[in-house]
């Protein structure tokens, strides 16, 4: 059994740490025992090290599955910064470069392996593990393996076999984004019903999320990256052909942008993304192709420009903005249009049950959009996490809409949800309240109830925002697993009773289409924001030398340090090595490789 002391100096010495983050501690302990572990944890919360650790601790070799080949690369070349053994296996690798790999694989050089699933779940490659020491399995990115993930991919399917395969080699899933239904059914499908589980907070307090009307969007996002230049950002659009024309009138204004998407050659879109990774390229304008194998830390921006198809993909697109725990944005141009057309592409699906999820998917991302109230909140909610407090750093927050009181109206709703006996989504209700005569509504009998047309006197979009509200607050859940069906939940009882009021933000009518803004776009708050003239001096000379070095080493700069470290170092001026060792991110590897270095530009 490995010691605590032994762990605590593999954080301190290997990575650089001093302590760990929630339930870190606890998932690396188990699984060094030979637990299996489910984990959701953010975008940059700390996933990665729950299986890193563990794998420097038990013998033999970690299996790693990863999607994508890009994520891979990064993933690999931050372990080797940290002075590890690893290496990737897939399809971009040479025959002589394979042979090398497997070589090293079988010789017990590695500590830890990433391989794409399909290669992995190749009934060759599963033989030679059947002859090898396997310290665990690390599933990444396990939303994948669920028809509800956002990212469902079928070559995921097949890695339920492992847990039967090697019974006795712990296993571990890791993702940042799966909502209750989603998180089920990946347990069910890798058979981990015997897994520990730890959820963590989905929050990132550090992205300040707004959502604005789309009116004139290349406009409003000239004004957003005006106060932006010197910083790296991602620009999602929800089409190729938006993408290119995007790219072309932002390189008209002066960016230096580029493009990305499945259209491309592969040679440019490694082009695109290498750039974009070493710090070249600061502007990337993408579908959702783009992203997943990002380990970029200093990303300060993430814009959609379309609507996302569903809060999953938003969630992680951008938490992909602010990895390194610095001050970061996520702009939502928001438009009607928009929302057409992706339910348009939802609608070419020949898979009725595949629509119906989207589509649910589709509209709470638009009840996210619409929100009156805090976004966080609603962003947490969806995931299942309750937040008591508004956060202060969303629009909704930042310029709060008019309140109004619904306790009332909300008792209404709630009794509506109770009477139609928790079996329709939410267009019923709404047409309960309303009166409505349409012939469903009419062969159930529900023009009978006592709820029916008490809402009358409000319109559609009011009820549909109030009950969103209820959701969004945990009054009501919506079922995905059974048609978006709304059920009353324990906390609307005291409403319902008259012992507690409710409050919600008045719903602004839409103009021209879309939301109308709900706060003027926030001022830079990049990461030299808050430094005096001689620190931003001595951050952007440390800029200089991470990029030079990172160069030499051809790896991206935060491979190097992030500029979170960057700034711990322009904070406290380390004299020497042992002062250099105490900032958080350096372990004794990169002390010995780069503290000479960085300590004679600090200290000249």
């Amino acid at each position: 059994m490995t010691s605590n002391s032994a762990i605590d100096q593999t954080l301190r010495e290997v990575f650089g740490f001093t302590e760990f983050r929630p339930h870190q501690r606890e998932i690396i302990d188990g699984l060094i025992a030979g637990a299996d572990a489910f984990v959701l944890m953010p975008t940059g919360g700390g996933k990665s090290l729950c299986y890193q650790i563990p794998a420097l601790h038990r013998p033999g070799v970690a299996i790693v599955v990863s999607p994508l080949i890009s994520l891979m690369k990064d993933q690999v070349d931050t372990l080797k910064a940290h002075g590890l053994k690893a290496a990737c296996y897939n399809s971009a690798l040479g025959a002589q470069e394979a042979r090398q790999v497997l070589a090293r694989l079988h010789s017990g050089e590695l500590d830890l392996l990433y391989v794409a699933p399909e290669r992995l779940m190749n009934e060759d490659f599963l033989g030679r593990l059947e002859n090898l020491e396997i310290a665990l399995f690390a599933i990444d990115e396990a939303h994948c393996v669920s028809q509800w993930g956002h990212d469902f991919r079928p070559e995921y399917i097949q890695l339920g076999r492992l847990r039967r395969r090697f019974s006795k080699i712990p296993l571990i899933a890791l993702t940042a984004t799966a909502e209750p239904h989603t998180r089920r059914d990946i347990i069910e499908r890798l058979n981990l019903q015997q897994a520990r589980c730890y959820l963590t907070s989905f929050d990132r307090p550090n992205i300040r999320y707004t959502v604005l009307e789309k009116k004139k969007p290349f406009a409003q996002l000239l004004e957003f990256l005006e106060s932006r230049r010197e910083e790296a950002g991602i620009i999602y659009c929800l089409s190729r052909k938006r993408v290119d024309q995007l790219t072309a009138k932002l390189k008209e204004a002066g960016f230096a942008a580029a493009g990305y998407h499945a259209g491309l050659s592969g040679d440019e879109r490694g082009r695109v993304q290498e750039a974009f990774l070493k710090d070249d390229l600061l502007i990337v304008v993408a579908t959702v192709a783009f992203g997943m194998g990002i380990d970029k830390s200093n990303i300060r921006y993430v814009v959609h420009y379309d609507v996302p198809k569903n809060i999953e993909g938003y969630y992680q697109e951008t938490g992909r903005a602010g990895r390194d725990g610095l001050a970061a944005e996520a702009l939502l141009l928001f438009g009607l249009g928009d929302v057409a057309l992706a339910r348009g592409l939802i609608d070419n699906s020949d898979n009725e049950e595949r629509r119906r999820i989207e589509n649910h998917k589709l509209n709470a991302m638009v009840g996210f959009a619409q929100a009156c109230s805090c976004r966080r909140r609603v962003l947490l909610g969806y995931f299942g996490e309750t937040q008591a407090e508004p956060c202060g750093n969303c629009d909704t927050c930042i310029n709060p809409p008019e309140m109004l009181d619904v306790t009332e109206d909300a008792r209404k709703a709630l009794s509506c949800i109770y009477r139609v006996g928790q079996c329709f989504g939410l267009g019923h209700v709404v047409d309960v309240l309303r009166g409505s005569k349409n012939r469903r509504l009419l062969e159930l009998g529900h023009e009978r109830l006592s709820t029916y047309g008490i809402g009358a006197d409000r319109d559609k979009d009011y009820w549909q925002a109030l009950i969103r509200h209820l959701i969004h607050q945990g009054y009501v859940e919506q079922d995905v697993g059974n048609f978006s069906v709304l059920k009353l939940q324990q906390a609307s009882r005291p409403l319902l009773r008259g012992e507690t009021t409710l409050q919600m933000g008045r719903p602004r009518k839409p103009a021209g289409g879309g939301k109308p803004a709900t706060g003027s776009i926030a001022a830079t708050r990049g990461p030299a924001a808050n430094l005096s003239e001689q620190q931003r001096e001595l951050f952007e000379r440390l800029r200089q030398l991470r990029k030079e070095i990172a160069d030499a080493e051809g790896v991206p700069p935060f491979v190097v340090f992030s500029d979170a470290v960057l700034l711990a170092m322009v904070a406290s001026r380390p004299a020497d090595e042992d002062a250099f060792l105490q900032i958080h991110g350096v372990g004794r590897h990169k002390l010995l490789r780069y503290g000479e270095s960085f300590l004679a530009a600090i200290n000249s």
